[in-house]
């Protein structure tokens, strides 16, 4: 197997997707690239290769021979470097006069004005004007030509050629200063739409004082690593994730979870890289480090987002390809029709690609940047539209619905149920304290939420567990374990109506003397009364007997039904609760909820009920923990994860992920998806009737080729107002 190396290579100049798009095909050409991604709003090109058959400097170079930069490079070709210093003069100088100036030009062009001038200066004195205005341009559209590729400016540079062969050499260089505008206005469009990305990246700290040989030092963030004790002292950013060592203090969370009011922190606590300490200072043991923190991870997914794109922006990146062909057609036949090649250099001239292109990324960037601060991570563009038109909510109960902290409540003895020896040796204690101890120590390493339960009850009658002496964890159902000699099984009434002889752990012989009998416990674990509260009954065997029954209790969200009642008002057609716990305790919160409910599933279970309302031409939006729930989150068309901050498996796991437990960030999540559409069909909207309206009058002889190179730049400039809105997200 050859070997593979990531890389990552930072690239300057790309203000559209038709920039990605030549960047890959450029990278991607090259021999021992076996993947590529751009993307455009974290500037940046990732690229999987063969490091034997390729270098990093001939991807560098690459990149420059496409037309695009790299940040910090000193060497330039000295033509380049008078050129763009040429032009950029003339930009800062004539762009705050940019409507003054236009204004000249509608006045001249109508007077007549610059074909007298044209005719009273010569074309040698004009021709290298125009050249070294356009340099920058004129040099890409051949690199490109050389390449089989059409740019953007491949037509507006025909056009400009054009107006030089008829002697309207002042018309031409006024159709570059034009697209050079153009230009800074695309680069000032992807950099607004960049803002976002661009604040996350500046939260992330530099340095960290960590504790070496008992003095503390200040180290580039590089330079610690996991298991270092690092300091943060009042009013200072936290560098890494990790638990609390010593000391106390306030905690503003706000950049990772989005929450605006920070939590305590203590000995224990677990705290993440980026947050801001108040009112205290803390002591660290850290565990993940840069990258590897909650917030790298956040970060990272944000920049990666750009590879999901929506189908409607895939869509418009197909038109793009095609758009350009067309233009060409439309110039050809004005040529043919009228004659008139001032008219086919408008046409050439006023096409606005780019602004297909930029309609829905920019839109996109600014939203999934603007979102990941408040706590919601959209991992694309994709999710966003399909989050856009759900119509099927599927909801996990444990952890989602409720707080996810389940507490045993009660514990019923069954009359029948003997002690064995195991059980004698624990005293004088209850039958029902021993046999807490035994399940406690049965669920001592295991996962479960229901588990900690069981464990919490235990710490709260101080007893001492054992370890496990072997263990098994059937999902959705139970846990068989052997304590002390005793086989000791705890789970749902699923788990042992379902007993099977693939569920028996080797070499362990059941001592029960009679038949195990599940029903027998129903008046035991009291299903009336539990139905009332909705509580979830865990059943307990020892040696192959029903011991007892605990009743455990789990409290609902206080958000949930105001988030509910919202989510109904957004159109979501069906909301339906799906759980591993029996129909006892799901159907007092379905019923609380008003929304239908089905229990005792397994997570095959869940997955079935996903497909069937996926074949049914719904759009469907699974809610769970990211863990258990991370075979149905994958599965619906849309994946949300609760309380995934510190979680990898919870970020990872689904496709949008809630940074804290907060209902209310599900409807506002729609909310944003269903604005970010609004804006994207605006912008495609916009610049597909601008565009049809200038071709049009390019065409008829109305739209000079001035005022066309003028009009061209103006539809970035609505996209950028437009999507700017998102940036605003209250």
């Amino acid at each position: 197997m050859p070997e593979t190396r990531t890389v990552e290579v930072r690239i300057g100049g790309m203000d559209c997707a038709e920039c990605t798009m030549h960047v890959r095909n450029a990278i991607a050409g090259l021999p021992g690239v076996q993947a590529v991604e751009v993307y455009l709003g974290s500037e940046k090109a990732v690229v999987r290769l063969d490091p034997q058959l390729l270098q990093i400097e001939q991807v560098n170079q690459a990149v420059v021979e496409a037309g695009y930069s790299l940040p910090g490079q000193e060497l330039e070709d000295l033509a380049e470097s008078t050129g763009r210093d040429f032009t950029q003069r003339i930009l800062f100088v004539l762009g705050l006069l940019f409507g003054v100036v236009l204004l000249v030009v509608v006045v001249g062009e109508w007077m007549g004005v610059f074909e007298a001038v044209s005719e009273k200066i010569p074309w040698f004195i004009g021709l290298p004007v125009v050249f070294l205005a356009g340099y920058p341009i004129f040099r890409n559209v051949v690199r490109s030509a050389l390449k089989r590729q059409v740019i953007a400016h491949t037509l507006m540079t025909v056009g400009v050629l054009a107006a030089m062969v008829i002697g309207q050499w002042l018309t031409a260089l006024v159709i570059v200063f034009f697209m050079r505008v153009g230009d800074s206005v695309e680069r000032y469009t992807a950099e607004r739409a960049r803002t976002a990305l661009r604040d996350l990246t500046a939260l992330a700290p530099q340095t960290a004082r960590v504790v070496r040989n008992d003095l503390e030092v200040e180290l580039p963030i590089a330079e610690v690593e996991p298991g270092d004790v690092v300091v943060v002292r009042p009013g200072e950013k936290i560098p890494v994730d990790g638990e609390v060592l010593s000391g106390q203090a306030i905690v503003d969370q706000s950049s990772i979870t989005g929450e605006p009011l920070p939590v305590g922190v203590a000995p224990g606590s677990r705290v993440f890289a980026v947050t801001v300490a108040h009112q205290g200072a803390i002591r660290i043991r850290s565990t993940k480090i840069g990258q590897e923190t909650t917030f790298g991870t956040v970060l990272r997914l944000v920049e990666e987002a750009e590879g999901n794109k929506a189908e409607l922006q895939r869509a418009a990146d197909r038109f793009s390809s095609y758009f350009l062909p067309i233009v060409a057609l439309i110039a050809a036949l004005t040529y043919t029709i009228n004659r008139d090649p001032l008219a086919t250099a408008a046409v050439l001239v006023v096409a606005c690609s780019c602004a297909f292109a930029l309609a829905t990324p920019i839109a996109m960037l600014a939203s999934i940047g603007a979102s990941a601060r408040k706590g919601l991570l959209f991992k694309g563009g994709r999710y966003l539209e399909l989050l856009s038109r759900a119509d099927v909510l599927l909801v996990d109960k444990t952890g989602t619905l409720t707080l996810g902290k389940p507490r045993i409540t009660e514990i019923r003895v069954s009359p029948g149920w003997l002690p064995d020896a195991a059980i004698a040796r624990d005293g004088q204690v209850g039958a029902d304290i021993a046999i807490l101890r035994l399940a406690a120590s049965a669920e001592k390493y295991s996962e479960h939420p229901l588990a900690e339960a069981v464990r919490q009850a235990a710490e709260m009658h101080d007893l001492r567990l054992s370890d496990p002496e072997e263990f098994s964890a059937i999902p959705g159902l139970g846990v068989r374990a052997v304590v002390q000699g005793s086989v000791v099984e705890l789970g749902s009434r699923r788990f042992f109506d379902q007993k099977t002889e693939d569920l028996s752990m080797e070499n362990v012989s059941y001592t029960g003397v009679s038949p195990f009998d599940p029903h027998q416990f129903i008046e035991l674990a009291g299903p009336s009364q539990q139905d009332q509260n909705g509580r979830t009954t865990l059943y307990v065997a020892i040696n192959g007997e029903l011991a007892a029954a605990m009743a455990v209790e789990d409290s609902l969200r206080d958000e949930v039904p105001e988030s509910i009642r919202q989510l109904r008002g957004l159109g979501i057609k069906h909301i339906e609760l799906l759980t591993g716990d029996h129909q006892d305790a799901a159907a007092p919160i379905a019923s609380r909820l008003g929304i239908a409910y089905q229990a005792e599933m397994l997570p095959e279970d869940k997955i079935r009920v996903v497909r069937t309302y996926q074949q049914e031409g719904n759009t469907v939006v699974m809610i769970g923990d990211g863990v258990n729930d991370a075979a149905a989150l994958a599965q619906a068309d849309v994946g949300i994860a609760m309380g995934a901050a510190g979680s990898d498996v919870a970020i990872e796991a689904a496709h949008v992920a809630l940074m804290r437990d907060d209902w209310q960030l599900i409807p506002e999540a729609i909310r944003v998806a269903r604005r970010t559409m609004r804006v994207v069909r605006g912008n495609l909207l916009f610049t597909i009737g601008y565009n049809m309206v200038g071709l049009t009058l390019a065409a008829v002889g109305l739209l000079p080729p001035v005022l066309a190179a003028a009009a061209q730049s103006l539809p970035d400039l609505g996209i950028l107002v437009n999507s700017s809105r998102l940036l605003r997200q209250k």
